[in-house]
C-alpha cells in the first residue's frame, strides 16, 4: 500500500501544521497482552508517570497502566476520550495516542496547551488542555475508548461506519491519502508507526522514491522552499494519489480547513465521498 500524508503549517505556530509522506507499508503483529481498555462505556483512571515540554505550548502526557505488561488495547485509527470534573462541570474530550498499541505499561500523548488570555476568540482558553497541563505526577485521570468510525485491520484493509449505529463496512486500498491539520497529525501517526515500524528513521535514506515529504506555510518566510498558502486542489492533486476504486484519503484537523479546504477540493477534483474520511 502506498500512503501520502499532507500536513498543512502555520509559520505563526503548530495550530495548523501540515506534511506529505509516501511509503510502503506492511503488517503489524500483535500479541496477546492484558488490555486495559476492556470496555468502551467503562471509565479507566490512569495516573500521570511523567510529563515532558515539547514546546512552550505542547505537551507530551505519559500515562501508567494498570500494570507493566499491559497495553491501552486501541486499535489502529480509534481514539480515547479523556473525562473530568473540572471547576464543577464534567468535561470530556477526544484525543488519540502517539505511541504504539504495542508499548507496554503507558500510553503517551501529545497535547496543545490553550491557554487563558491569549486567542481573544477564547479568552478562557482550553479546559481540558489547561486542566491536563496543571496535573502532577500521580495525579489520575479517567480513560474510556475504543471510540471511532475507522479501523484499520492491516494489509490495506479497513472497516468503515458511515455512522455510530451503521455496521462498518470493509475497504481495500492500495493508495492512501493523508491530510492532516495542527494536532489532527496524532491519528495519522498511529497509521504512520504502526505501517512503518522499524523501517521510520531509515527510509529516508533507504527508500529515497517510497517516502517523500511536502509542507505548506500560509506566512512562509523569504527561503521557504515548501508550497505556500493554505491547501488547493492543485497542491492535493500533485501531492496525493489520484482518485480510484482503490484510494482512500484520510483527513483530520479544524473544521473550516475540513470543510473549506479539503472536502471541497477533493469533490472538485472528483474523489467519491465514500473514498475520503474525516474524523
Amino acid at each position: 500500500m502506498e500512503i501520502n500524508l499532507m500536513l498543512p503549517q502555520n509559520s505563526m505556530g503548530p495550530d495548523y501544521d501540515t506534511l506529505l509522506l509516501v511509503f510502503k507499508a506492511r503488517r503489524s503483529q500483535r500479541k496477546s497482552d492484558p488490555i486495559t481498555l476492556q470496555d468502551p462505556h467503562t471509565k479507566y483512571p490512569l495516573p500521570l508517570i511523567k510529563k515532558e515540554e515539547i514546546s512552550h505550548d505542547t505537551k507530551k502526557f505519559r500515562f501508567g497502566l494498570p500494570s507493566p505488561d499491559h497495553i491501552l488495547g486501541l486499535p489502529i485509527g480509534q481514539h480515547v476520550y479523556l473525562s473530568s470534573k473540572i471547576n464543577g462541570n464534567l468535561v470530556i474530550r477526544a484525543y488519540t495516542p502517539v505511541s504504539s498499541d504495542e508499548v507496554k505499561g503507558y500510553v503517551d500523548l501529545i497535547i496543545k496547551v490553550y491557554y487563558k488570555n491569549v486567542n481573544p476568540k477564547f479568552p478562557e482558553g482550553g479546559k481540558m488542555s489547561q486542566y491536563l497541563n496543571s496535573m502532577t505526577v500521580g495525579d489520575t485521570i479517567d480513560f474510556r475508548g475504543p471510540n471511532g468510525l475507522l479501523v484499520y485491520k492491516g494489509t490495506g484493509n479497513f472497516a468503515i461506519k458511515p455512522d455510530k449505529k451503521s455496521e462498518a463496512h470493509r475497504k481495500f486500498v492500495k493508495h492512501l491519502g493523508m491530510i492532516a491539520g495542527g494536532t489532527g497529525i496524532t491519528p495519522m501517526l498511529q497509521l504512520i508507526h504502526i505501517l512503518l515500524r522499524a523501517e521510520l528513521e531509515e527510509v529516508a535514506k533507504n527508500h529515497p522514491d517510497q517516502f517523500k515529504v511536502r509542507y505548506t506555510l500560509d506566512r512562509p518566510p523569504h527561503d521557504w522552499k515548501y508550497s505556500s498558502g493554505f491547501i488547493t486542489a492543485d497542491m492535493i492533486k500533485a501531492y496525493l494519489p489520484p482518485p480510484g476504486r482503490e484510494t482512500l484519503i484520510l483527513m483530520c484537523g479544524p473544521p473550516p480547513m475540513i470543510q473549506f479546504a479539503c472536502q471541497p477540493n477533493l469533490e472538485k477534483l472528483g474523489y467519491p465521498k465514500d473514498n475520503t474520511f474525516a474524523y
